[in-house]
């Protein structure tokens, strides 16, 4: 693969369920490097998308790549899925996904939530695991937090843990599900601030928002969803300072609004 194919290709994709089409033939890529963001109001499919593109919702038409890889399916329309397990496992390891409710197991300290699925997932050492998995909650601010329960925790500290979390597995790229919508505003720019720190070095993320701001600062290309296709998409300056569809324009005025 050369660095400029994408690490993630979506071509056409349809997601229904049951009679319900949510996403309706879209095409969506990131390279090496790429913040692309997925606005849009809810229910636009944005979220769906994210989580098609991960795998954990089967798409009934259309292809997913990565880094050149298509998908393997078997079955067609609603019953169509992966043919090949260990594939779709390979995929997901290599994108890293992190959830609006961080997902931290209870039970483990956030040192041994971020080391979990490097050690018994990719089988790695778990001393080596155990340094970079110190290294990334330093890196995201929270490397006093290591032997502590995630409970004793912040929502923005949670977060964090669970970015770091998604480092630890090395990933070819990193998707965000609305990674700050459950947090409060003061907490939201902790999680903000370690999302454009991860930007700047130049990761390759897809990320779900509703924080326009941060869309704007981090991203390189904006793809704006209605009713389950892109309405409009581009540079940030272009979508949030000189929107074309008036479906954008009235989305943009309401969230400033609110």
């Amino acid at each position: 693969m050369s660095d400029q194919s994408p690490v993630i290709e979506i071509r056409n994709l349809h997601k229904a369920y049951g009679s319900l089409e949510v996403i309706k033939g879209v095409d969506i890529s990131a390279k090496r490097g790429d913040v692309v963001s997925l606005i849009g109001s809810s229910g636009s499919g944005k979220s769906t998308l994210l989580r098609c593109a991960n795998l954990l919702e089967d798409s009934q038409q259309g292809d997913i790549l990565f880094k050149g890889e298509p998908v393997t399916w078997k079955g067609s329309g609603l019953n169509r899925v992966p043919a090949d397990r260990a594939q779709v496992m390979r995929i997901r390891t290599n994108l890293s996904m992190v959830f609006q409710q961080f997902n931290l197991w209870a039970h483990m300290t956030i040192l041994q939530n971020v080391m979990e699925a490097p050690v018994t997932v990719l089988q790695r050492d778990k001393q080596e695991v155990e340094h970079a998995a110190r290294q990334y909650l330093e890196k995201v601010g929270i490397g006093d937090k290591c032997d502590v329960y995630p409970a004793q925790l912040s929502g923005g500290q949670q977060q964090r843990a669970a970015i770091a979390r998604a480092l630890c597995m090395e990933p070819q790229a990193l998707l965000f599900d609305e990674p700050t919508s459950a947090l409060d505003p003061e907490l939201e720019q902790e999680v903000v601030k370690v999302i454009k720190d991860l930007a700047a070095e130049g990761r390759t993320m897809l990320i779900v928002t509703h924080d326009m701001k941060m869309a704007a600062d981090v991203s390189d290309h904006v793809v704006f969803l209605h009713q389950g296709l892109i309405e409009e998409q581009g540079a940030p300056k272009d979508l949030f300072g000189a929107p074309k569809s008036e479906r954008l324009q009235q989305f943009l005025s309401s969230t400033v609004a609110a």
